[in-house]
């Protein structure tokens, strides 16, 4: 409930910055009248509208998805469905598999009729089925929670911004008007600002969402530790991949269960996790790390700070920290 509290408080929060920024520059301008106003708001609808237009297809073209039938994926299907269920979605997502070799799973989509959950070529061949089931018990509750809406939402407010930014800023630059163009590079160097701090509390929702979706794999009967394995071998796997490879999945990252281009340092920090050196975090092991406390140095707190998904070791430690609510082993 306090994760999902701490969302709701973000969205208020971002669109009073919002509506205290396009008020207190309509003030400081002059405008009294609902033209400029309306003309602002019209354009966050739009960028909205945009990215709901334009989102599903960039995922598939940059993610190099081919959506697969039950004959070709009988397993992964059933397993969707089974979670779908669960999860009380109106429909089973559409499901795809990525042709990238890089370990991970991601979901997408306008709505919950619309939803795509996919998965990569090389998280096949590495998880159990009880490992991948947790994973897709994950991506199926962001679908559940309508994260990709909030986060497009809450992405908005950085991007007008921006927008502010470069009209005011620059028109102060090479604009005709002297007199004024001292007050236009000011409110253009106050939105950059603004543009910075709500852009970093863009990627504290989406560490969230991430907290919020891996609780809730665990209430669809997903146990903690095949989560917290699942993450470790995609960290492990990650870190095996070239520069190149990684660099693929740079503008979607975002999406993934994981950020791979951190899965160096995080291999190094779950190393002490993993006690027995099995490649897999146990039930007795995330015990262990329940009962420590995790200290993050300074660059570790910088380096989650301007990243979409939170420290590894936060994370498992949450994910130690949740009740195993169901015993049941499904067979596939």
């Amino acid at each position: 409930m306090w994760l999902q509290l701490r969302l709701y408080l973000l969205v208020g929060l971002m669109f009073a910055i919002l509506y205290g920024i396009i008020v207190g520059i309509g003030y400081f301008l002059g405008y009294s009248g609902s033209t400029f106003y309306i003309f602002i708001i019209g354009i966050a609808l739009a960028l909205i509208l945009v990215q709901y237009a334009i989102g599903p297809k960039t995922v598939e073209w940059s993610m190099r998805i081919k959506y697969v039938n039950e004959k070709e994926y009988p397993k992964l299907h059933r397993m969707v469905e089974d979670l779908a269920h669960q999860a009380g979605l109106p429909k089973k997502p559409k499901i795809g598999v990525s042709k990238l070799q890089i370990p991970n799973a991601f979901a997408f989509g306008r709505t919950m009729r619309g939803a795509r959950v996919c998965v990569t070529e090389g998280i096949l061949n590495l998880l159990s089925d009880e490992e991948l089931k947790s994973v897709l018990g994950h991506e199926i509750s962001h679908i559940k929670h309508r994260d990709v809406a909030v986060i497009t939402m809450l992405s908005v407010v950085p991007m007008v911004c921006y927008i502010l930014y470069i009209t005011f800023f620059w028109g102060g630059m090479f604009g005709r008007r002297q007199r004024d163009s001292g007050a236009m590079i000011a409110i253009g160097l106050l939105a950059l600002v603004v543009y910075f701090i709500a852009s970093l509390l863009v990627m504290y929702g989406s560490r969230i969402r991430e907290y919020y979706a891996d609780l809730s794999s665990t209430e669809l009967g997903n146990e903690p530790h095949h989560l917290a394995t699942a993450l470790y071998k995609l960290s492990l796997g990650s870190a095996k991949m070239s520069k190149k490879a990684l660099k693929q999945t740079e503008g979607m990252k975002a999406f993934f269960l994981n950020d791979p281009s951190r899965a160096m340092y995080e291999v190094r920090e779950l190393k002490d996790i993993d006690i027995d050196m099995s490649g897999t975090i146990d039930q007795n092991e995330l015990m262990i790390l329940s009962t420590k406390e995790v200290k993050l140095n300074k660059s570790d707190k910088l380096m989650e700070v301007l990243s979409t998904h939170p420290n590894m070791v936060k994370r498992i430690k949450h994910l130690a920290s949740l009740p195993i609510l169901s015993q049941t082993v499904i067979g596939y």
